[in-house]
């Protein structure tokens, strides 16, 4: 019992706490944080057994929350199957490479994230063009969410790019994510990276993210979300930083 209470647990709570209120806040970010701070104490692998649960309980959530999941999987079913096979293609990387490659790899695509994301104007895709780019997207997202776990690049500004409403980028994002989430978890049992002590941490982080969402729901009413999100990024930058450099120190 005491395992449960032990400060690596513990950790990982508040990992999964902190990762919910930022999904609470901005729709999104769980499996970044969560890839982020638990990459910083243990193997990038590790980490990515461990968030695999939550980040598809709570993205599962999010694909149904609207009304057009039918017409978004016509629209980016290229885009899906791009994420499959590029994710178990690159979870090669993050199975079977050495520990601190992964850990710079994912590092850089944290800072890459963040700094986009802070600097990049807003752009739009043609039409004409969606059915050609979507699957590349696919594929880049699905190389880098198997090498390092992390599935918000290229993904996100591109479809921040289709012109969807609001509800409907949620829940893109959403399908997005969830497919991403599976094929990780695909791309690590056929690396062996699953063991029963992290699928039983995996299951219990739910529960801090969800209460970290539910908080992070009630943060957004009171905060600005662009303050919020400056922040957020510039956190996510530091970290991935931080995971570059160590092995120049240690």
């Amino acid at each position: 019992m005491n395992e449960y209470f032990s400060p690596h647990v513990l950790i990982i709570t508040l990992t999964f706490f902190l990762a919910g209120i930022v999904k609470g806040v901005a729709g999104m970010g769980l499996p970044t944080v969560a890839m982020g701070v638990l990459g910083a104490i243990m193997s990038p692998v590790s980490a990515a057994s461990l968030l695999v649960i939550p980040s598809f309980v709570t993205n599962f959530w999010q694909l149904f929350t609207g009304p057009s999941f039918l017409a978004l999987m016509q629209r980016l079913w290229l885009m899906m199957l791009g994420i499959v096979i590029g994710t178990l293609a690159g979870s090669f990387l993050l199975t079977s490479a050495n520990p601190e490659y992964a850990s710079v790899g994912l590092g850089s695509a944290l800072v890459l994230y963040a700094v986009y994301s802070l600097r990049a104007k807003p752009f739009s895709v043609p039409a004409r063009f969606e059915r050609l780019l979507s699957p590349v997207i696919g594929l880049a997202t699905g190389v880098i969410n198997g090498g390092t776990g992390v599935f918000t690049i290229p993904a996100v500004p591109y479809l921040q790019a289709l012109g969807l409403s609001k509800d409907n980028l949620i829940q893109a994002l959403g399908l997005s994510f969830t497919v991403s989430t599976i094929a990780l978890a695909a791309g690590l049992a056929r690396g062996g990276a699953f063991h029963l002590e992290n699928i039983a941490l995996s299951t219990l982080a739910i529960i801090p993210a969800l209460l970290g969402m539910w908080v992070g729901t009630a943060i957004r009413e009171r905060i600005s979300a662009a303050t919020f999100r400056r922040w957020f990024l510039i956190f996510l930058a530091i970290v991935g930083l931080e995971l570059v450099v160590r092995p120049l120190f240690f």
